[in-house]
C-alpha cells in the first residue's frame, strides 16, 4: 500500500472518530437500543432489544484514538535498514596523505561525510508492536460499535447467504439492504458461498463474530450483524 493511500485511510477514521456522537443517560438507568432484522430482501422482519451492558451508547474517543494507534503501529514492519561506516566494504586504504594538499584529512572514503559513505544514526529493524491493556481494549471496542449505533449505521439480518457463489448475487444483497460505503458483516459462522460471492467487492468485509476488532468496525460505514451473531456477541466480553 502506497503511503500517500495509507495516510489517507488514518485521516478517514480519525475524522470518523471527531464526528462521533456519544449518548450519554441522563439517569442511572442506561437508554434501551433496539436493532431492527431484515430479511435478504431487505424487508424487516423483527426489532432485536439489545443488551444494555453491550449497548449503551457511550463513546469514548480518546479511548478510540488511543486503539487507533496501537492498531496502525502493529501493522509497521520496521523494516527500514542502513549501514553504518563499519558495515560498509572498502575504505581500509587512507583516500590521500594527511598533509600537504590543502584538504582536510581523511582516513577513509566510507565516512559518513562522503558520498557512499555509512549512515550515521540512522533506522535500523526493529519492532514497534505493543499492546493496550485488556480494559482500555474493551472500551475501545464496545465505543466503536456504540458509534454505529449512534449514527443509525447499524442494523441486523436474519442470515447472511447466498443461492450461489456469484458477486452478483451479493450485490443483489447490497441493493436489498440500500447500503453505501464499506460495509462489514459479523457472522457467527461465515457461509462459503457468501465468502466466494463477496471477495471481489472492495467494499465489502465478512468477519466472525470472535475474530472482527475496533478498527473494523471504524473503517467501515455500514455494520450488519447476522441475528446469531448478534445473540454471542455479549460472548466477547465475558470476564
Amino acid at each position: 500500500m502506497k503511503k500517500s493511500v495509507r495516510i489517507g485511510k488514518a485521516k478517514k477514521i480519525t475524522s470518523k472518530i471527531s464526528k462521533t456522537k456519544s449518548v450519554k443517560p441522563k439517569t442511572g438507568e442506561p437508554k434501551e437500543f433496539s436493532v431492527t432484522i431484515y430479511n435478504s430482501k431487505g424487508k424487516e422482519v423483527e426489532k432485536v432489544a439489545l443488551s444494555k451492558k453491550i449497548f449503551t451508547g457511550e463513546v469514548n474517543k480518546k479511548v478510540l484514538y488511543q486503539a487507533v494507534i496501537m492498531y496502525n503501529a502493529n501493522r509497521r514492519q520496521g523494516n527500514a535498514s542502513t549501514k553504518t561506516r563499519g558495515e560498509i566494504s572498502g575504505g581500509g586504504k587512507k583516500p590521500f596523505r594527511q598533509k600537504g594538499t590543502g584538504r582536510a584529512r581523511a582516513g577513509s572514503t566510507r565516512s559518513p561525510l562522503w558520498r557512499h559513505g555509512g549512515v550515521i544514526f540512522g533506522p535500523r529493524p526493529r519492532d514497534f508492536h505493543y499492546e493496550l491493556p485488556r480494559k482500555v481494549k474493551r472500551l475501545a471496542f464496545l465505543s466503536s460499535i456504540n458509534s454505529k449505533l449512534n449514527e443509525d449505521k447499524m442494523l441486523g439480518l436474519d442470515a447472511v447467504t447466498v443461492s450461489e457463489p456469484k458477486t452478483k448475487n451479493f450485490k443483489v444483497l447490497l441493493n436489498a439492504l440500500k447500503l453505501k460505503g464499506e460495509s462489514l458483516f459479523v457472522v457467527d459462522a461465515i457461509d462459503k458461498n457468501a465468502m466466494r460471492a463477496s471477495r471481489n467487492l472492495q467494499e465489502v468485509a465478512i468477519k466472525n463474530y470472535k475474530d472482527f476488532n475496533t478498527m473494523a468496525v471504524l473503517k467501515c460505514d455500514n455494520l450488519v450483524l447476522s441475528k446469531a451473531a448478534l445473540e454471542k456477541l455479549s460472548e466477547r466480553f465475558k470476564d
